[in-house]
């Protein structure tokens, strides 16, 4: 049994070293020097925090440099219309039905990547280096052409890879290959500010009050997402005398955050997809919007910070569903101390549901922003932001369960072959 708990982690590994390989392998017909010429010089706006999620892909133009982003946006979209439409929302519930909205956000996944793919690739046309060298080193309809092929493989390759890590192996793919992209970039970070404090650009004393902000805030992160609200379940005689060699669990479990990682990464996703579009753009008017929506400015923090909160609610009413943890509860035999099974149950769990998410969002939405502000505030001349430290340990939190819950299944399993 434990022999299976290790294949399982070994396919994780393996798969995430085949995204970071991809990560490697450019783009046909253009000068990576010149991309990564013009990433150096932008490493603090939305190209930069791209970049970052990607994995430094970008930079190299790999083949996967939108990164799992046009999948992530693609959700987002079938969840609101979801959420809107009732027929919808009913597919998706049902199992067959499941495997026809999935078809429906890998179509849309194809479709956002070539909008993407082309605007991209019509954008680097415009793009030289220092010597007025062209990026690109072929026909430029050619290049378009192969480029939004290869960037269109290679998003589908990671959504496959994705899956499987989620079906044959430790914790939620998409999670995790966007925990592998940051993470990636951890090493030449580090290596980063101590070239900074060495030259002087970064005082010692700010260094260390870094690291008292990233380590307090993977303290609080911790705290929280450890954090729940027990409520107390009983049952009749009859349901705990048919059940008397099996555990029922006496408390229904309520996190604080009920949205885990998904309202930053919404948010991100829906704030770098037009600020990457308008970056390749000439004229003023957009130019501005683009300034605007600069990751260190004011404008698109107070964005983050709105978009957080908002996905936080969203996705919290689509995870917790109150009236059927009720009608389960109801047709359990069991009841809550003092309410009556059905309605009264129902509300009484979505009035604590929404108490916590409202904290819960809160501090997603603190997370996200306020180490950017410390940061900015003590003239740091680099973009550091919560939402990768966010990402990073929800992650790690997450799939540290997933293996210990996995652990745990094998044992009863042992126990049941041997007769105990």
């Amino acid at each position: 049994m434990e022999n299976k708990l290790v294949q399982k982690i070994l396919l994780t590994l393996g798969f995430l070293f085949l995204y970071r390989v991809l990560a490697y392998v450019p783009v046909p017909g253009v000068d990576v020097d010149i991309i990564k010429e013009f990433f150096d010089s932008n490493s603090s706006n939305a190209l930069g925090m791209f970049n970052m999620f990607s994995g430094n892909a970008v930079e190299r133009l790999s083949i996967i440099s939108l990164g799992i982003m046009p999948y992530i946006t693609a959700s987002i979209i079938m969840e609101l219309l979801a959420a809107t439409f009732p027929n919808l929302g009913k597919l998706k519930k049902e199992r067959d039905g499941m495997v026809k909205y999935m078809q429906i956000v890998r179509y849309a996944t194809v479709v956002i990547t070539l909008v993407q793919a082309v605007g991209v690739s019509v954008g680097l046309q415009s793009l030289s280096g220092r010597g007025g060298e062209s990026a690109i080193m072929i026909d430029q309809n050619l290049f378009i052409a192969i480029s939004a092929f290869s960037m269109l493989t290679g998003t589908m390759l990671l959504m496959w890879i994705g899956e499987q890590i989620t079906q044959k192996g430790i914790g939620n793919g998409i999670s995790l290959i966007i925990f592998a992209g940051i993470v990636s970039g951890i090493p030449s970070a580090i290596g980063g500010t101590f070239d900074l404090v060495n030259t002087g650009e970064i005082n010692f004393l700010v260094l260390i009050a870094i690291l008292v902000i990233i380590v307090a805030t993977v303290g609080a992160i911790i705290y929280v997402e450890l954090g729940e609200r027990r409520i107390p379940v009983s049952y009749s005689r009859k349901v705990m005398m048919q059940n008397q060699n099996k555990r029922v669990m006496n408390y229904i479990p309520i996190k604080v955050n009920l949205s885990g990682v998904i309202p930053p990464i919404f948010a991100s996703a829906i704030l770098m997809f037009p600020a990457t579009i308008l970056q390749t753009s000439t004229n003023p008017y957009v130019m501005a919007v683009s300034d605007f929506l600069n990751p260190n400015g004011y404008f698109y923090n107070v964005l983050t910070f709105i978009f957080v909160v908002f996905f936080a609610y969203f996705y919290a009413s689509i995870v917790f569903n109150a009236k059927d943890i009720s009608d389960n509860l109801k047709k359990q035999g069991g009841f809550i101390p003092g309410m009556r099974p059905g309605e009264n149950t129902a509300t009484l769990l979505n009035d604590v549901a929404s108490r916590l998410t409202f904290w819960g969002s809160l501090y997603l939405a603190l997370v996200s922003t306020l180490p950017w502000v410390l940061v900015k505030s003590m003239g740091v001349p680099f973009y550091f932001g919560g939402t990768a430290v966010l990402i990073v340990v929800q992650v790690a939190i997450d799939t540290m369960r997933k293996i210990e819950a996995q652990i745990y299944m094998n044992r009863y399993q042992t126990l049941s072959a041997v007769g105990l």
